[in-house]
């Protein structure tokens, strides 16, 4: 069978590296791939779906799907996944110096839908304990003014969000029209003018892992539907593909002979990932494994903030994300 040539946005990662230079091939596949900035590859899929594969927003697809759009398909394949307790920013000096502390204030942040502030607002909700609709909400872009929402939003009852698009909220930050900013995108000014609310997010975010077993998903693969209508088998091989591909990253980053990355110390940082996540620390698929159980706890929580802030009109189940033929394998 000649290889069926498609296209492929994505950004340019360590553990996707060895399927855009071709070292580990997608079998009955040829990739012709473009590594773009994350905010012009986003708006560039989510409108015109210029790709037939392209990494995307976890928030935008959880609404696509929740409002029965299947002109794309995920892959449990989950490009970039962070913690968020680093995206809260105040100004220096500000009374804000605590979770708690953001009711009754102005909070912006980039867009509604973004990955990163579902996240950060579930763990407001769940965690901390606040209710979202006693924080002013603020949309706006982050370092340029003119940003938008690009989902139809269905936010709940009570809860006032605006939209300033002549504005940037690095800006308004500084200038005190916001108290707070939640951004996966450092504002500008970061160490000019604005600090982090949690300068020790890292401790704080191991803690919130051990308590919740929640391991944020941002971005994940996906694949438009009629390219996987018309070739089925193309999903269970990209996934075996892209799981390669992050297994030979980690253990080249496991690697203590030599650095395969610019960092001291990253394959001790490797190790503390195993510690605290399992011997795979950067897992795909939703199966009965370790890293399955975390990817399904993170997701039915996601899935949840989702349909609770708004951003999907009805609340999903984790199996309705991803295609069957991705959710078993066989066995020997």
């Amino acid at each position: 069978m000649n290889p069926v040539a498609l296209s492929l946005a994505i950004g340019a990662y360590d553990h996707t590296r060895d399927i855009t230079d071709g070292s580990v091939p997608v079998e009955g596949a040829l990739l012709r791939t473009q590594n773009l900035p994350i905010e012009e590859l986003f708006f560039r899929f989510t409108f015109y779906r210029e790709w037939d594969i392209s990494e995307m927003s976890s928030g935008k697809y959880i609404a696509f799907r929740a409002q029965g759009d299947d002109s794309i398909q995920a892959l449990p394949v989950f490009i970039s996944r962070a913690f968020r307790h680093s995206m809260f920013y105040v100004k220096e000096g500000s009374a804000v110096r605590r979770p708690e502390d953001l009711v009754g204030k102005r909070v912006g942040v980039p867009e509604w839908a973004q990955s990163a502030g579902i996240y950060g607002r579930g763990y407001l909700s769940d965690y901390v304990g606040l209710d979202l609709r006693r924080i002013d909400w603020v949309q706006a872009g982050v370092n340029q003014a003119g940003r938008v929402e690009k989902v139809a939003l269905h936010l709940p009852e009570g809860l006032h969000l605006q939209s300033v698009p002549s504005k940037c909220l690095n800006d308004m930050l500084l200038d005190g029209e916001l108290d707070a900013v939640m951004s996966a995108r450092p504002p500008k000014s970061l160490g000019k003018g604005i600090e982090r609310l949690m300068p020790n997010y890292q401790a704080l975010e191991e803690q919130y892992f051990k308590d919740t077993r929640v391991f944020p998903i941002m971005h994940m693969l996906t694949v438009r539907q009629e390219v996987l209508t018309q070739h089925p088998w193309l999903a269970m091989n990209l996934y075996k593909a892209f799981n390669q591909a992050k297994n030979q990253s980690v253990d080249r980053l496991s690697d203590v002979t030599a650095s395969h990355a610019p960092f001291a110390w990253a394959a001790e940082s490797m190790q503390r990932m195993k510690a605290l996540f399992g011997d795979d620390p950067f897992p795909y698929g939703i199966g009965s494994d370790v890293g399955g159980m975390i990817n399904r706890t993170t997701l039915a929580a996601y899935c949840r903030y989702g349909f609770e802030q708004g951003i999907c009109s009805r609340l999903l189940d984790v199996e309705e994300l991803f295609p069957k033929t991705v959710l078993a394998s066989f066995k020997v």
